[in-house]
């Protein structure tokens, strides 16, 4: 039996791939969209005329748009900046960030913040999001659509339904219902995610061909994280963000883990882990706070000039990722892996040792095609994530369905699944 698809859910479909084709294109004709999305020329000309009408998409100025093609030009199509606004606030050790972007994706506003998130009391700790997110709403940018999503990235578990912060190793306090607490004071939507999951978001923008189906992105840095994603997916648990690959035991019983665990794998290859072997200091010893870029760049730089305890500090880091890799290919087939981070930038220091352990576990079997890239700056893949997953968000859950939907509540918390082909 067939059943056919409804005429609403047919037009939000195909306006959403008018939208994803713009979002992705930049600037592209309607003949190239026609190409994109496989929709006839008729259907593509009416859409596009009520996404203009609608104040979403916008033609380009003769004089800013490229030739398309030879011949006769085309007039190109782009997202129109000033239709709505986004977003993103992260939060990652001692560190809270806020950036506002409009439609097309450009910054409108940012601001950066240091802080004691060890120290600060769980009420501090939200009342500085709160003012932070206050004050870069309230900057007067030019041409700012209205707020329509607010992703919240953090350093740690969040849970499933990207509600709540569930832990961190960031600050001492738990269970934060951010979500909640900012649709409350904002009346804008929020989702609140993890860091790492957002990395391997931006990775999927940024290249495609890539990282599509199956990929890993592994944070290396103060600590360990990984985004994975599965058959197009992102992975998640039941109940909470899902992959914690920085606490997976490595030897049990070991060395202390900022977690206050023991044995993870994050307490050999982490930062304070990497400088705590290298300066000599027992397992056992309470993991540094904080430790800046230009201490591990010099350990990096030591342990590439001579044999020493730094060298064998970033080989120990490898091995006890290249096991808890390997442990993973062993259910999962092997796949990209991007490596993220100030620590991604010591990969040859890392790389004998992790490849060595990865061929010695039970998923090493085709070590030698695991392919590896470089992404040391995660805070720039990290807000691309987050802009993403909040622009898109926009995309197929509101003005996909017509602008009407920003007054009411499905903007706020839609759950029809828009798939684009």
């Amino acid at each position: 039996m067939t059943v056919g698809m409804r005429h609403d859910d047919l037009r939000r479909r195909n306006r959403a791939m008018v939208i994803a084709a713009a979002r992705r294109g930049g600037q592209v004709s309607r003949t190239e969209i026609t190409t994109i999305t496989g929709l006839s020329h008729s259907t593509i000309s009416a859409i596009s005329a009520d996404l203009i009408a609608e104040g979403i998409l916008a033609e380009a100025r003769q004089d800013d748009a490229p030739a398309l093609r030879r011949g006769r030009p085309q007039i190109g199509l782009e997202l129109d900046p000033a239709a709505a606004s986004v977003v993103t606030l992260m939060l990652s050790l001692n560190s809270l960030s806020a950036v506002r972007l409009d439609y097309s994706g450009a910054v409108l506003d940012e601001e950066q913040l240091r802080l004691d998130t060890r120290a600060l009391s769980r009420e501090a700790l939200i009342g500085e999001c709160v003012a932070v997110l206050q004050r870069c709403l309230a900057h007067p940018a030019a041409k700012a659509g209205p707020p329509l999503r607010i992703v919240f990235a953090v350093q740690g578990i969040t849970d499933a339904e990207a509600r709540s912060m569930l832990w961190s190793p960031i600050t001492p306090h738990t269970d934060i219902p951010f979500a909640d607490i900012l649709e409350a004071e904002f009346s804008v939507p929020v989702t609140v995610e993890n860091d790492c999951n957002m990395m391997a978001e931006a990775l999927r923008w940024r290249d495609p061909a890539r990282y599509r189906d199956d990929f890993i992105a592994i944070l290396l840095s103060h600590g360990i994280g990984m985004g994975l994603v599965l058959k197009g997916e992102m992975f998640t648990g039941t109940h909470s963000s899902g992959v914690e690959f920085g606490h997976m035991v490595h030897r049990p019983d070991g060395a202390l883990c900022r977690c206050g665990r023991r044995g993870c794998i994050e307490a050999y290859a982490g930062s304070y882990a990497i400088w705590r072997s290298a300066a000599g200091h027992d397992q056992n010893e309470e993991p540094r706070g904080d430790i800046g870029e230009a201490e591990m760049r010099a350990l990096a730089e030591a342990a590439r000039d001579h044999e020493g305890r730094e060298r064998e500090a970033f080989r120990i880091a490898g091995e006890a990722l290249g096991f808890g890799l390997g442990s993973l290919f062993a259910l999962i087939d092997p796949a990209p892996v991007a490596l993220v981070g100030l620590n991604a930038a010591a990969f040859d220091l890392i790389e004998p040792s992790l490849r060595d352990a990865i061929a010695r576990t039970a998923g090493g079997q085709h070590s030698g095609s695991i392919s590896f890239s470089i992404e040391p700056d995660q805070i720039a893949l990290l807000r691309e994530g987050c802009a993403m997953r909040a622009l898109t968000y926009v995309d197929d859950r509101i003005f996909a369905g017509g602008r009407s939907l920003q007054d009411g509540p499905a903007a706020r918390h839609s759950s029809l699944p828009v798939t684009l082909p």
